[in-house]
């Protein structure tokens, strides 16, 4: 993903900066974020109060789900990873391959179930907003299971498989069609050995929108191209009032989103993290709980006994 784009400059040099104070309160700070806590009493009583929570998830929260994340070792289809089929050369120079790789992701997905970290994200944000408090969800993902799940104040920075947009006019649209096309119906085996089904451009999913009938893309950031400057600008908007932020299954390394949490830590804003393992951000963190998402994130949800609900 490029990184370069105005608003995530800001959201990464406003962490920088904030870093750069003078330097007694810059070792304070450290030292006091050295040792993230495991305290889950004491994320409770921070959650209590919190009235606006920024919520970062990525592949991890997924996976348990049983969502392939093609990333790292074994992390193929057929023969490519997603880094080399995710990108809009590989979509100049083999469109079929690409929309194959694509629609047996979709296809798969529609077999997927959100997890009870999902379930617990979605509960949180319907109970909070009956009390005037408020959730949002910023998420590398683009399965669609926290929506699935039931979350409406959602932010998906990397875009949508279930969204497609069009070469020619640039035309967005949801599309949930399975097959999206009747030539992709079957194709898309995973097999290293199955051979490419070379479908002709024409039919490949085209744009629906009158007198267009341009080909289709997904609506995704492949590697290379810029993220959406308005989401960012959302994205920034959340975290500037944001009282608590969680980050949930992600390992913190893929820019922007690696800076967001860092960012909202920085201004002194409790961060707690979830995730299955230490990342290069945990020691930024106030909190960091190791686990399985699904089974630490419901308890730290869940309501607090001094919550009042009408």
């Amino acid at each position: 993903m490029c990184l370069f784009q105005s608003p995530a400059r800001r959201l990464v040099s406003r962490a920088h900066c904030a870093l750069k104070a003078s330097s007694t309160k810059q070792q304070k700070f450290c030292l006091e974020m050295a040792r993230p806590s495991s305290s889950m009493a004491d994320f409770r009583e921070v959650f209590a109060k919190a009235k606006h929570i920024a919520i970062i998830t990525g592949a991890g929260v997924s996976a348990e789900s049983g969502v392939p994340t093609f990333r790292g070792a074994g992390g193929f289809w057929r023969k490519w990873q997603a880094q080399e089929l995710a990108t809009p050369g590989a979509f100049a120079r083999n469109p079929s391959r690409v929309w194959e790789f694509y629609h047996y992701r979709r296809e798969v997905m529609l077999s997927k179930q959100p997890n009870p970290a999902h379930v617990a994200i979605a509960e949180c944000e319907r109970r909070l907003s009956k009390q005037g408090r408020s959730v949002v969800v910023i998420t590398q993902n683009i399965d669609e299971l926290h929506r699935k799940a039931g979350t409406k104040h959602l932010l998906e920075i990397h875009g949508s498989l279930f969204k497609t947009r069009c070469t020619s006019c640039g035309n967005v649209a949801a599309n949930y069609k399975s097959p999206i096309c009747p030539a992709l119906a079957g194709k898309g085996a995973p097999d290293p050995e199955t051979e490419d089904a070379a479908i002709p451009v024409e039919d490949l999913p085209q744009c629906e929108q009158d007198g267009c009938d341009g080909l289709l893309r997904p609506h995704v950031v492949w590697f290379g191209e810029a993220l959406d400057p308005d989401v960012l600008t959302a994205v920034e908007k959340e975290l500037d009032i944001c009282d608590l932020c969680l980050v949930v299954g992600t390992s913190s390394v893929v820019y922007p989103a690696a800076m967001f949490a860092p960012q909202v830590s920085a201004r002194g804003v409790p961060v707690a993290e979830f995730n299955m393992e230490a990342t290069p951000a945990t020691n930024r963190f106030r909190f960091h709980f190791p686990g399985p998402c699904g089974t630490t994130l419901p308890p730290a949800l869940a309501r607090h006994e001094t919550e009042i609900i009408s």
